[in-house]
């Protein structure tokens, strides 16, 4: 591991000089170079494929898995933030004081960002260009169940940097995939400039815990969806479906359904027709009146699934759906879905999550759909950096102070 830190750390000057056109032809090298090993990338994940089969849900099998279609989805997504401004640079602030001394803020990349992450191989690609636009050297520590998939997507990104004349060691990976890796990236200090952990709740917990180098806690995501009574049941239905059933494996799919108390009768066999199939409704003692479904447990409200299963809950009001999420939220996208602006406003106003949509679905909560490219990862918490962390939340900033002889009297 020290010889990995120490070569990211070398990399790390030479790449924060790059120019925007070096970087982005770097990007575009690293894309051609995915795609034509897409045959070598697809035949290591069919290996981690097959040893995770039996061991893991569908569900999970399925955010493990990549096709040739997901592979030029990742291709297409470091062209993408090639075509993104460059945020190293920006001129954030300039004053000029009494005395003369002019004071910039300007943007600079963090310099090394490690970023430890499960079993989603295409973070892998997503993570180096990132770090590669905004100037700064990737260490990734995957997961065992995709550790073959990820060296083989390595190996690709790395042969496109060596094609631009970029080195290698700008995009590390580390191979020991064992719990000491992780702690070792969490106390790198000197050589770690910013962790970013991507995982379930036990990773981002055990990172934000431990970690001696500065680490954004990135979400879990039990994101809600409430129905006001003023809603478009129909436009309601549509937006659970796609934040329920689209990808339930991700983190900003709904895991909670709040529906008002007054249009609970008319509503929820509406529910039950449309999901009752396909997802597992753990319902609430006023909700199980209505349709059937499991009885929600202590824990249902306070749970990622990550699957097909769904907690329902009826409550009063605006307020009390606030409250409740208030309560159970990680702090990552919540929905309302309504026609009354008193309720908008209230809503709106008061959850504090980093995401908070008005009658669309919590699924937008992603770096290609906010325009950012795509994303290092969902900041759940508020200092440095909030919601989907793209090119600008990964540089900091400097101060660059011109004089003319000054000096402090």
């Amino acid at each position: 591991m020290k010889t990995l830190l120490e070569a990211a750390k070398a990399a790390k000057s030479s790449i924060s000089c790059l120019t925007k056109q070096e970087k982005n032809r770097a990007l575009h090298a690293m894309a051609d170079s995915l795609l034509a090993e897409t045959e070598k990338i697809l035949f290591a994940n069919e290996q981690d494929l097959e040893a995770a089969r039996g061991h893991v849900s569908d569900v999970m099998l399925d955010r493990l898995r990549l096709t040739p279609e997901r592979i030029a989805g990742m291709a297409k997504g470091i062209r993408e933030v090639a075509q993104l401004p460059d945020p190293v640079g920006l001129l954030l602030e300039s004053h000029t004081r009494p005395d003369g001394l002019r004071i910039d803020k300007v943007t600079v990349p963090m310099g090394v960002i490690a970023i430890i992450y499960e079993s989603r191989p295409n973070v892998t690609s997503d993570a180096a260009a990132l770090a590669l636009k905004s100037g700064n050297v990737c260490i990734l520590r995957g997961g065992k169940e995709a550790f073959r998939s990820t060296g083989a997507i390595v190996e690709a990104l790395q042969a496109g940097l060596r094609s631009v004349g970029i080195p290698e060691t700008t995009v590390n990976l580390v191979q020991d995939t064992s719990r000491d890796s992780a702690t070792a990236l969490m106390t790198a200090n000197g050589y770690v400039d910013l962790l970013i952990p991507r995982g379930g709740a036990g990773l981002i917990n055990a990172c934000v815990r431990r970690a001696t180098v500065p680490c954004i806690a990135t979400g879990t995501g039990i994101c809600h969806v409430y129905v006001e009574r003023t809603a478009d049941q129909e436009m309601a239905l549509n937006i659970i479906e796609n934040a329920k059933t689209s990808r339930p494996s991700v983190c900003n799919a709904e895991e909670v359904l709040l529906v008002d108390r007054a249009i609970a009768p008319e509503f929820l066999p509406k529910l039950h027709a449309r999901l009752g199939q396909r997802v597992e409704l753990r319902l609430d003692t006023e909700a199980a009146r209505y349709i059937s479904g499991t009885p929600a447990g202590a824990q249902d409200f306070d749970t990622e699934f990550l699957d097909y299963i769904l907690a329902v809950k009826c409550v009063a009001d605006v307020r009390e759906a606030v409250a409740h999420i208030a309560a159970h939220s990680t702090g990552h996208s919540e929905a309302i879905v309504t026609s009354d602006p008193v309720a908008e406003r209230y809503f709106t106003a008061n959850v504090d999550s980093a995401a908070v949509y008005v009658n669309a679905s919590t699924r937008f909560t992603d770096g290609g759909e906010f325009g950012l490219g795509c994303e290092m990862g969902i900041s759940t918490q508020k200092l440095h950096a909030r919601g989907p962390m793209g090119l600008r939340e990964l540089t900091t900033y400097k101060y660059i102070i011109h004089g003319k002889g000054h000096i402090r009297v």
